[in-house]
């Protein structure tokens, strides 16, 4: 029944996120927040001990938070997004959010090639990594919304996990 419960909370933070995000750009505290809350106490009851339930949501948090925190520092992503991924870890453990990370990462990496193909900037960013040049956010007319690929990675996480 808790475990249910948890994956209706998951699909919920996931369907508002992708929305928001792709609608606005945004991935609200107002949703990510609770669902943190509600990872930590569903938790306590589903685990074997109460310490298990805790250990499990503060470890898949605290793999979200690691796994974001330098592209967050770096501007490549927003703070909504690391606490969406720090949302789906204390739901799902560190299993779950270790492999949402694998997926997302490589959808992330499938959205940007596309956006810089219609940016025709495909070429000049290979090259700039290449010779080791920074790539500056705003040579991009737009960034792709990334809470996009972590939900994707979470549903692809999901049915394959």
């Amino acid at each position: 029944m808790v475990e249910k419960l948890i994956l209706l909370i998951l699909g919920l933070l996931l369907i508002i996120s992708f929305y928001t995000d792709v609608k606005d750009r945004k991935i609200l505290n107002v949703i990510t927040l609770p669902a943190i809350v509600l990872g930590f106490l569903l938790n306590l009851i589903v685990g074997d001990t109460i310490l298990s339930g805790l250990l499990f949501s503060v470890y898949g948090i605290m793999l979200g938070f690691i796994i974001l925190f330098i592209p967050y520092i770096m501007g490549g992503i927003g703070a909504g997004d690391v606490k969406l991924l720090m949302a789906i870890g204390a739901l799902m453990g560190p299993r779950f959010t270790f492999y949402t990370a694998i997926y997302m990462g490589l959808i992330g990496g499938v959205l940007a090639a596309f956006q810089l193909i219609k940016a025709k900037r495909l070429i000049f960013t290979i090259k700039k990594i290449l010779y080791l040049n920074k790539v500056n956010k705003d040579e991009f007319e737009n960034t792709i919304p990334y809470g996009v690929a972590i939900t994707l990675g979470a549903v692809l996480t999901y049915i394959f996990i």
